[in-house]
């Protein structure tokens, strides 16, 4: 475990039911250092309803995480299929607030940071300049003035994410604008909160550079996020909604020197950047889908995981049990090489 892992790891104590404490304020580099290693909880409540997509959340999967010694979950959420009204102030079913509110206390009392997230907003992506009435962007803005107000009292363990991969016709412009304009709202009752914001194009590293970040005295609590996929053809092979329906792909290896170096030149430069604008980093969704084989994938995950953590970048794997996912379901078990290369047994 490196120097990194174990420190962000003596800080997380589970903690009993209304015993938390209170929010305090945490810089954004040692809330980063504090995350550590960590785990999506895709394809649960990111589905339009929870179990459409085959996972519902159990107890059990947040005490699994912990046990295992990872530090936080980032929990993808789709809030927009959740709308009881197409009318200010957009108002969330307050049952399915209830279910978030179950996930993020699951977390917590596990001692796990908790990476609230908005996920899966297709008419947000496709027209994120449309005004009038239903415009996206002011749904967007009125759910998240709901999740800011809901969690206001959180101790700082739960961490706010802004949008899960602006693409489509998002560009540097109206996603800097709308993501400042989000910000603006958190800020209104969450003037401390951590929050995590990543680039256009998906949240790609190649992307980080189109971000215009304000001056870290203006803001002390942000943290960058960007996503880690290449080479898609091998990490996607045969995902039929990522562009191989006929498993073309299928069979494609990874481990050659090339590509292990591809990989530290691209996090080198991000870091770079990272250190021009004085901003955490945090490499929120990285994994490789089940049909991939166990070599290249243990080959490439341990690789992704390692170089993060030499330049203390927290990281989320994705994901905990769907597939891409470190844990069988079926089996109750985790894939133990997938594990072992993303949390090294000592010794």
């Amino acid at each position: 475990m490196s120097l990194f892992a174990s420190c962000a790891k003596k800080e997380s104590k589970p903690t009993a039911p209304g015993t938390r404490p209170p929010f305090e304020p945490i810089g954004a580099f040692d809330q980063a250092a504090l995350m550590g290693r960590g785990v999506n909880l895709g394809n649960a409540l990111e589905a339009p309803d929870e179990g459409d997509w085959g996972l519902i959340l159990q107890a059990e999967y947040f005490r699994l995480i912990a046990g295992a010694g990872f530090n936080h979950v980032r929990i993808p959420i789709t809030w927009a299929t959740h709308i009881l009204l197409d009318l200010p102030p957009y108002p969330v079913d307050p049952g399915f607030f209830d279910r978030v509110d179950w996930a993020v206390d699951q977390a917590l009392d596990n001692g796990l940071i908790a990476v609230v997230n908005h996920h899966h907003y297709d008419a947000l992506d496709a027209d994120p300049e449309r005004t009038g009435l239903n415009a996206p962007r002011d749904i967007f803005l009125g759910i998240w003035r709901q999740i800011s107000e809901r969690y206001r009292d959180y101790s700082n363990t739960v961490i706010f994410e802004i949008n899960n991969e602006p693409h489509g016709r998002f560009n540097a412009a109206n996603w800097d604008a709308l993501w400042k304009e989000t910000l603006a709202v958190i800020r209104e009752t969450n003037p401390e909160r951590n929050v995590i914001v990543g680039p256009i194009d998906w949240n790609s590293i190649y992307a980080l550079n189109t971000l215009r970040l304000p001056d870290p005295e203006e803001d002390a609590h942000l943290i960058v996020t960007f996503h880690y996929y290449n080479p898609h053809r091998f990490t996607h092979q045969c995902a039929a909604w990522a562009g191989d329906p006929d498993c073309n792909w299928l069979g494609t290896t990874w481990g050659t020197d090339a590509e292990y170096n591809t990989v530290m030149n691209d996090f080198r430069n991000a870091v770079q950047w990272a250190e021009g604008v004085n901003r955490p980093l945090y490499l929120g969704e990285f994994g490789v889908y089940e049909r991939a084989d166990m070599d290249s994938r243990v080959r490439w995950t341990g690789h992704l995981a390692r170089t993060a953590e030499a330049y203390h970048i927290p990281w989320a794997y994705w994901e905990f049990g769907a597939g891409f996912g470190i844990y069988d379901r079926e089996a109750n078990a985790w894939r133990t090489r997938l594990l072992g290369a993303l949390i090294p047994t000592e010794g």
